[in-house]
């Protein structure tokens, strides 16, 4: 009867154990709570976005400069205004599968922004690499990016680099009406174009 007894109480206290320890895992790992629209609010001011076909293994680089500042590129990542936060090189070491680049600034400095595209290495060796540039503005950190300009350009042939826009915004980062153009300006060093 001792054994019988034993055995019981044993049951009985593991299967209380496992009642607290289910309940309990609701309580130690909560729900996440959504996300808002500001956990994934872009930083910056003025931002510069190039993407081209996620198939495509080629390397495009985006360059950028504020007035006044020097130009930001794959190989000057930062300036006073902007800051390259991503350089992609096509396939190589990207686990994505996308193919974009984007410059974000601190501020808005009013004057002549410019754009440019540079096809550093064209490892698909197709005709033309198709490249989407998206420029938004936002006049402070709480207020939603708005698309002020938006383009496509093919590359065609490496070591190319093109002028996509060349831009004036006011000090609250407004398109100044008939500002926009695309004349050829090199930003990078030591350019074949």
């Amino acid at each position: 009867d001792a054994d019988i007894v034993f055995r019981d109480l044993i049951m009985l206290m593991l299967s209380g154990f496992v009642t607290v320890a289910v309940l309990m895992l609701a309580h130690i790992n909560p729900k996440a709570a959504a996300s808002t629209a500001k956990d994934t609010a872009a930083p910056g001011n003025i931002l510069v976005e190039a993407n081209w076909p996620p198939d495509m293994d080629s390397d495009v680089d985006l360059w950028v400069q504020a007035p006044g500042d020097m130009p930001v590129g794959y190989s000057n990542k930062g300036g006073a205004v902007f800051n390259l936060l991503r350089d992609d090189l096509g396939k190589q070491l990207d686990l994505s599968g996308l193919n974009y680049e984007s410059s974000y600034s601190r501020g808005i400095v009013p004057g002549e922004y410019t754009v440019n595209l540079h096809l550093y290495r064209n490892r698909a060796a197709v005709a033309d690499v198709p490249v989407t540039v998206i420029v938004s503005s936002k006049p402070n950190a709480d207020a939603p990016a708005r698309q002020i300009l938006m383009s496509k350009v093919d590359l065609m042939r490496e070591g190319e680099e093109r002028t996509v826009f060349r831009f004036k915004l006011t000090e609250t980062g407004n398109l100044v009406s008939g500002s926009v153009n695309s004349l050829q300006r090199p930003l990078r060093s030591g350019s074949k174009s």
